[in-house]
């Protein structure tokens, strides 16, 4: 008999899509029904052990520090009243030891002295005295007991993280141990058959698991500790045991991956046969399915597959709850107003974090949306914030003044070079070597294509940006581009390398291609419009007669190299044009058709910057050229000369 089951028909399906700020409240209600909300007993730990710890209860001073009158000088101790009258021309004779003790710094001021005068204010006379020409007040150069603490006196108070400073004020007013915070015991559970570990080589349908490191690095950043299970399979049985197995002897489980509707994701089953399931989707993007429940009084979090949206479930739910238990405040972030440069749109019913990147070119401190892919794991890399768009916003319009939360610190924003234009893998060559030599500057670049980057320019968004523009009239590169984007807006264009452009194909040809002749035949994938990339290959079209309709996959668009490159190599498509190098990168072959200048347009109200003589500085530096003519398809003879305009 047939099997007609639809295996859709075991999908399954959120209980809710409640507000972010609601699902905090049921997790919190939840636990402070069960005792567990407030912060964790105290242990005790010594004080070598107890840097960044918080303190579990005030710490108050068994003894004074000083515990005597001490010497702050080398010198004599001396009693105030027999220094009166003591002057530069009518120097005050005392004997040694009757009126003038000598005393080291630290050292107990003895009875009946009340006074340190420095030894370098007075003057031997014999081994019996010594001569003063100014008076000293009483207690004066003298560290009165109780001076830094006074015994019973509060030194430090609960729920305060330990630093350098406190342990040393600890020590010094009797403390040999404090009793601290508990550090959080948190059970990390990866679920899916597909994970492979990340030492491994994966194969087709498998994907590195690496959301397990992220979040256990956000929990030791909370203060927590973790234990990482050993990947489980889809198997609700399994899940739940482990689930049940981890609410044994830790405070929070954290459950990787099933929290969505599929017909493999078994979390919010387990954990509602297990305990009581408390949410199952939350109205936020990206890490829209989170799972919150109790097992065995423990709380459970389900946390997304997808790895932004994982590192988001930690930053918005986790870190909170650790840093709770931690006796601390909710984590908090810089933040910083800036222009937003592009519009921006909005699922409606979400709050919506953006990853951003953020710069301050000229006067402005502008802000750009990056990939917005919950599965982008290198966006949170790259990004310098998180802009928070409410629920029930459609989005935001480009010039609209927002906030943002900073990942760095504000003066890495202010020493961060803003490259808006085409892509080129040596531009990240160029920052590396910048962070390198001139510690402190970054350089952060958004690829919009050539011609993106010129009229980001003309806005006042960048500081410098890369382009090669073919003029199919003169067959001269970028300068009447930059005349008819640029207007009067005075630049200076710098080359940066020529490199050459070609096909890119599978390794070994298979599709037989010999030329851009061929691409009637073949599945083809584009960059993006703009981009110098195309501008060239519709050249080349128009030379030969070729319409781009009859190109199969020229409306496909990728915004970089090698984007181009991983759709070649994985299949999807059969060449694209691009560089050599990023061919190379990805095992692909490479046909040859043009080669190119690619050039820096740079402002001259820039040039004067610290930032850009550092950029221009390395241009002419012989170590990064050398890199750069190392990459295949590069040359680096015209690298920083100045392109007559």
């Amino acid at each position: 008999m047939t099997d007609t089951t639809n295996p859709l028909d075991e999908r399954n399906i959120y209980l809710e899509d409640i507000p972010m700020d609601e699902a905090q409240a049921r997790l919190q209600a939840a636990l402070d029904a069960r005792g567990k909300w407030e912060p964790l007993p105290g242990e005790r730990v010594g004080l070598d052990d107890a840097l960044g710890r918080i303190t579990a209860e005030p710490v108050w001073a068994k003894i004074s520090a000083p515990h005597y009158h001490a010497a702050a000088m080398d010198g004599y101790a001396v009693w105030a009243a027999d220094t009166l009258g003591a002057t530069e021309t009518r120097p005050l004779r005392l004997s040694v030891p009757e009126q003038a003790a000598p005393i080291n710094t630290g050292a107990p001021l003895p009875e009946p002295y009340n006074a340190v005068i420095m030894i370098e204010h007075t003057q031997p006379v014999g081994v019996d005295a010594i001569e003063i020409r100014a008076p000293v007040v009483p207690w004066q150069h003298v560290r009165m007991m109780g001076e830094d603490m006074v015994a019973t006196e509060l030194v430090l108070p609960a729920n305060h993280r330990l630093r350098p400073q406190d342990l040393g004020a600890v020590a010094g007013c009797g403390h040999t141990d404090l009793l601290v915070r508990r550090r959080a015991r948190v059970a990390i559970l990866p679920t899916g058959s597909e994970l492979a570990p990340p030492d491994s080589m994966p194969g087709p349908g498998q994907v590195i698991e690496y959301n397990s490191l992220v979040l256990g690095a956000q929990v030791r950043e909370a203060g927590g500790e973790f234990t990482r299970w050993e990947r489980l399979p889809d198997d609700a049985d399994v899940i739940q045991d482990a689930i049940l197995d981890a609410a044994a002897d830790h405070d929070l489980v954290l459950v990787l991956a099933g929290s969505s509707a599929g017909s493999r994701d078994f979390t919010a089953r387990a954990v509602r046969e297990a305990g009581k399931l408390l949410v199952h989707g939350v109205a936020v993007r990206p890490g829209h399915p989170v799972i919150m429940g109790i097992v065995r009084d423990v709380p459970v979090i389900g946390v997304p597959g997808y790895p932004v949206s994982a590192a988001l479930t930690g930053e918005l739910f986790i870190r909170p709850l650790l840093h709770r238990w931690a006796g601390l405040p909710a984590p908090t972030y810089n933040r910083i107003r800036a222009t937003l440069t592009r519009k921006l749109t909005s699922p409606i019913g979400d709050d919506d974090f953006v990853r951003v990147a953020v710069g301050q070119v000229g006067a402005r401190t502008l802000v750009t949306p990056l990939a917005r892919g919950a599965g982008v794991i290198t966006s949170l890399v790259r990004a310098d914030g998180l802009l928070h768009v409410p629920r029930f916003s459609e989005g935001l319009n480009a010039g609209t003044e927002v906030e943002v939360m900073l990942f760095r610190p504000p003066e890495a924003i202010a020493q961060t070079v803003v490259v808006v234009g085409s892509h080129d893998p040596m531009l990240d060559l160029l920052g590396q070597f910048l962070a390198v030599r001139f510690p402190g500057f970054r350089l952060a670049s958004a690829n919009v294509g050539s011609l993106g980057g010129l009229v980001a320019q003309q806005r006042g968004e960048a500081h410098l940006s890369g382009t090669h523009l073919l003029d199919p009239d003169t067959g001269e590169y970028n300068l009447s581009y930059i005349w008819r984007t640029l207007g009067a807006l005075p630049v200076q264009v710098i080359t940066f390398a020529h490199r050459e452009q070609g096909l890119m194909i599978a390794a070994g040809n298979p599709q037989k291609i010999e030329s851009l002749d061929d691409l009637r035949r073949v599945r083809y994938v584009n960059r993006q419009r703009g981009a110098g990339t195309r501008v060239l290959l519709d050249y080349e079209l128009a030379r030969r007669g070729i319409d781009p309709a009859a190109v199969d996959g020229y409306e496909r668009e990728e915004y970089t190299h090698l984007g181009v490159a991983a759709a070649v190599a994985s299949g999807s498509a059969d060449c694209g044009m691009g560089i050599r190098s990023a061919a190379l990168a990805l095992g692909l072959d490479f046909i040859p058709v043009a080669h190119e200048r690619y050039d820096l347009v740079i402002p001259t109200a820039f040039l004067d910057l610290p930032m850009i003589q550092h950029v221009l500085a390395l241009l002419a530096d012989d170590e990064f050229r050398a890199a750069v003519a190392a990459q295949p398809g590069y040359d680096v003879s015209a690298m920083g000369q100045v392109v007559p305009l």
